[in-house]
């Protein structure tokens, strides 16, 4: 599968972000969190800081994507991300915004916009989002009511995904001089990242019962109805939509999902008494974490 390095064309004027959207399934993979006030009373009323959080890049993330029957991943290096981040402000298009990238929307602002560069004093580690090393990190306010309410609040949309113009980087020739150090570390780079995925490919799983999807269905759908509250952690609302799907899943997984065995004592509690059987049916229930635990040790015996 091939894999492409997307690169800014520097004498193209259209090249660039020209929005954020905010969706329910990122492509990097990373949710958003809402931020809230400390409890600061205005006219005897809790207002909420409404701003959301999250990764819009992270460098050298494989992403995969495709076009009509042609599968590939894309990657942007770090410094693609700094000079897109750079690119995006100074176009002035902080408060432009669209909706799963296919509606328009208002009243979304982007008020803060960093590059990762400490590992241990970064702004997001206090929020326990522990970005790579380049990550473009971004703070949005979001002033519209339909937004916040009836889709950060319920958990409809998760995270950020950039809209925006990018060239494939132009392939160097076998019989090229000697690489430079850049060049040799982006050789390094993608060499890497066709291990890993091939990796991937290799040890990922489909074979969970059709129950355990919908399991995870009725999980999810309860939750469009609902919202998940305070039910669940990124992992747990990703799991269910991965099993909802038919997604195949990793051996990393597998053991997360028979790891969850520990919790069965609350699968009978009611979605709407708390969290207990709304998160086990979204690991898969019974029949999901069962399969895991036979699963996983079947992979682990033939290794």
């Amino acid at each position: 599968m091939n894999i492409i390095e997307l690169i800014l064309d520097e004498n193209d004027d259209l090249t660039g972000i020209e929005a954020i959207s905010v969706v329910e399934n990122p492509a990097i993979e990373e949710d958003f969190i809402a931020l809230k006030s400390e409890e600061v009373k205005l006219a005897e009323v809790d207002k909420e800081k409404r701003i959301l959080m999250g990764a819009a890049l992270i460098p050298n993330k494989p992403i995969y994507r495709r076009s009509g029957e042609n599968e590939f991943y894309i990657f942007f290096s770090k410094d693609t991300v700094l000079k897109a981040s750079q690119l995006y402000l100074k176009k002035g298009n902080q408060g432009e915004a669209t909706l799963e990238h296919q509606k328009k929307i208002t009243g979304l602002t982007v008020v803060e916009s960093w590059i990762v560069e400490d590992e241990v004093h970064d702004k997001s580690r206090k929020y326990g989002l522990n970005m790579p090393m380049g990550t473009w990190m971004v703070s949005m306010k979001v002033d519209n009511d339909e937004i916040w309410n009836d889709y950060v609040k319920t958990g409809l949309v998760k995270g950020f995904s950039i809209e925006g113009y990018f060239a494939d980087k132009i392939e160097r020739p076998k019989e090229a001089n000697k690489l430079s150090a850049e060049d040799q570390e982006a050789e390094d780079l993608l060499a890497k990242i066709k291990d890993v995925l091939q990796k991937e490919e290799l040890e990922s799983y489909k074979d969970y019962p059709k129950s355990a999807s919908n399991n995870a269905k009725r999980a999810l759908e309860w939750v469009k109805k609902n919202g998940w509250g305070d039910c669940g952690e990124a992992t747990g609302k990703a799991r269910a939509n991965q099993l909802a799907k038919g997604e195949a899943i990793t051996r990393d997984t597998i053991a997360r999902m028979a790891s969850f065995k520990r919790h069965q004592q609350h699968k009978d509690v009611a979605y709407s008494e708390g969290c207990g059987g709304l998160m086990w049916d979204a690991w898969g229930g019974t029949s999901g974490v069962e399969w895991a635990i036979n699963k996983l040790k079947k992979i682990d015996g033939d290794k």
